[in-house]
């Protein structure tokens, strides 16, 4: 009777556990989501940026981004701070890599430079229980994180050439050219399943859209100038669709 009772105590543990699991994963599940969500939103605003509403545009998403890190990055921290965060990566990833993309798409348009990995884990450890181990972002998911920037970037390049901002689109155009070069050497060194390989055609095709943009002006000159952004048979922005500016 005791064995039996020890068996059924011991399945109830087990049972306890797994709920509590299955229902941490759920709440990081949707924190994860209010991080892309609101990641995006930040990436849209960043959008906005011209010559004429560059700091108000910054300076909107700087707030933004802030909020993202404080009211939603903040609760993955809560629920991952101190666990085996590894069993749960699936869940929390796609929001960690679009959180990853927005900061460093805003610290490019703001600086014209690569935001690094230790410099947004070093942004979240305010977020971190000191007594705890600080929960980090982990380069996995920074990469992937980078490698979807490339995207963001090429529609930000082919809108400043519709602005007639072509100089800043060729430091875009060779800002992309440098992280695919990079990451085609360390990419053949990842794992076999990761997510980083599939990831690596869209990064070459984003990159050959801004050369062939930025060649065609530099080209053909000032005749395309005032067809940026037109249906003109001949504009070089001919069969590049609205969702990839």
């Amino acid at each position: 009777m005791s064995t039996h009772s020890s068996l059924k105590d011991a399945f109830s543990s087990y049972a306890d556990h797994l709920n509590a699991l299955n229902e941490k994963r759920e709440r990081i599940v949707k924190a994860s989501r209010d991080v892309t969500m609101n990641s995006k939103k930040v990436i849209f605003q960043v959008h906005r940026i011209s010559k004429a509403n560059r700091e108000e545009v910054l300076e909107k998403a700087e707030k933004d981004l802030a909020a993202v890190r404080d009211q939603h990055i903040s609760r993955l921290v809560k629920e991952l701070q101190g666990t085996d965060f590894w069993k749960l990566r699936r869940a929390y990833s796609p929001g960690v890599q679009e959180y990853v993309e927005a900061a460093t798409f805003f610290k490019f348009c703001q600086t014209g430079t690569l935001l690094n990995l230790d410099e947004i884990n070093a942004s979240l450890l305010s977020l971190s229980d000191p007594s705890l181990e600080p929960l980090q972002i982990n380069l996995l998911d920074y990469l992937l994180g980078l490698a979807d920037l490339t995207g963001e970037l090429m529609r930000l390049a082919i809108g400043r050439i519709s602005d007639g901002e072509v100089e800043y689109s060729e430091r875009i155009c060779q800002f992309v050219r440098d992280i695919y070069r990079e990451l085609t050497l360390l990419v053949p060194l990842m794992d076999d399943g990761s997510d980083m390989k599939t990831k690596m055609d869209t990064m070459l095709q984003s990159v050959v859209k801004i050369e062939n943009a930025c060649f065609s002006v530099r080209v053909r000159g000032s005749e395309y100038i005032p067809l940026l952004g037109s249906s003109d048979p001949s504009s070089f922005l001919v069969g590049v669709s609205d969702g990839e500016l």
